[in-house]
């Protein structure tokens, strides 16, 4: 039953963990702005923050979309993993663990989730796994 179920567990978790970084780098852009983002990677001390802040917004919304899609997705868990590495670095460490005082909980839980979903395979109706069958399939026809 596990493995029946586990191509469609896998395809809700890529959802729900793309659509959160989607939306949190839609925010960066749009709702907070660069500027509004810049000022704030500022005042928490991140190096280079005029090159940080857009950085880190593209990265939230192409990886969230890489993950949502199933697309590369080794390298955008990794790369969302990293992301909120930074996160607890910068922003979120000296708080402590509990998410409610501001502190890691929760970045720690999306680093942790973009690792194991960009190293699962993805599960049903992932793009890398279409690429794969494809070319599984050119390797049986030559």
């Amino acid at each position: 039953m596990a493995d029946q179920v586990r191509p469609v567990v896998l395809l809700v978790a890529r959802v729900a963990i793309g659509v959160i970084f989607l939306v949190h780098g839609y925010q960066k852009f749009v709702t907070i702005g660069i500027e509004g983002t810049t000022e704030f990677f500022e005042s928490v001390g991140i190096p280079l923050a005029a090159l940080a802040a857009p950085a880190v917004a593209a990265t939230e919304v192409a990886g969230g979309l890489a993950l949502i899609a199933g697309a590369a997705l080794p390298l955008a868990g990794s790369l969302l993993a990293l992301n909120m590495i930074g996160a607890i670095v910068f922003v979120h460490g000296e708080s402590g663990f509990s998410a409610g005082d501001g502190g890691y909980e929760f970045v720690l839980a999306l680093a942790a989730a973009s690792l194991a979903v960009g190293f699962s395979g993805g599960g049903a109706f992932a793009l890398d796994n279409v690429r794969l069958r494809r070319r599984g399939a050119a390797a049986v026809i030559a």
